[in-house]
């Protein structure tokens, strides 16, 4: 059944506008960004499809793109406009920690570190610089790695906070296996890392580690 026969209720264009996105599942969400079907299949229907295949949400919009294209009712096309609604996304939650302003909610950096680094498929090392009163100076993304690692070498980490007259920083690395849990490499690499800032008179706030769930603070477990 085509979805303009369907009641306007059910209807997952009409759905958002009464009720909001929030009340749409994720193949509703799908649905609306398809647009279309294939034949047999309406859009609603190749949503789900799409889902069952590849197991979330998440996992599909993390496709490369020839895996992406591969897909029925997909194609070049529509990964273009995904990649733009996802930068868009990042965009807008980098928003949230403009240049200069303070640091007074964690769960905004969580968010953000989240929307910067979950979804790489290797691991990515990277730090959020602060002024002396906690404003943000800089996020910069320092090192990239493979799957399971990501060589950080103290000095460049010290020479990137100089360059941004920082005087605190927040350290952040993913964990492309969605297992936010610690490391001793991780708990190691913090350590150098404090001593190595502490040189320059540069205060280690926390280091965040980001997963598939909420971020693990290493700062909370008293590892900072």
């Amino acid at each position: 059944m085509r979805i303009t026969d369907w009641p306007d209720a059910e209807r997952p264009r009409e759905k958002l506008l009464a009720q909001g996105p929030g009340a749409l599942s994720d193949a509703e969400l799908l649905a609306i960004f398809l647009r279309t079907g294939i034949p047999g299949r309406n859009a609603v229907d190749l949503a789900r499809d799409l889902l069952a295949q590849h197991g979330s949400l998440r996992t599909l919009l993390g496709l490369s793109q020839r895996e992406f294209c591969r897909a029925p009712g997909l194609g070049l096309a529509k990964y273009a406009q995904l990649q733009a609604v996802l930068e868009m996304a990042r965009r807008h939650l980098g928003e949230s920690l403009k240049r200069g302003e303070v640091m007074s909610r964690p769960d905004e950096v969580s968010r953000f570190l989240q929307s910067q680094l979950r979804d790489h498929p290797f691991e990515v090392f990277a730090c959020l610089y602060l002024d002396n009163r906690h404003r943000v100076i800089a996020f910069r993304e320092l090192f990239r790695g493979t799957i399971d690692q990501a060589s950080v070498h103290p000095r460049e980490v010290v020479r990137a906070a100089l360059d941004c007259n920082a005087a605190a920083v927040i350290l952040a690395h993913n964990h492309p296996s969605g297992v936010a849990e610690p490391s001793r490499a991780d708990e190691e690499l913090t350590r150098r890392l404090k001593q190595a800032l502490a040189l320059v008179d540069i205060r280690v706030l926390d280091h965040l580690i980001v997963g598939d769930g909420p971020c693990v603070s290493l700062a909370e477990r008293g590892l900072v």
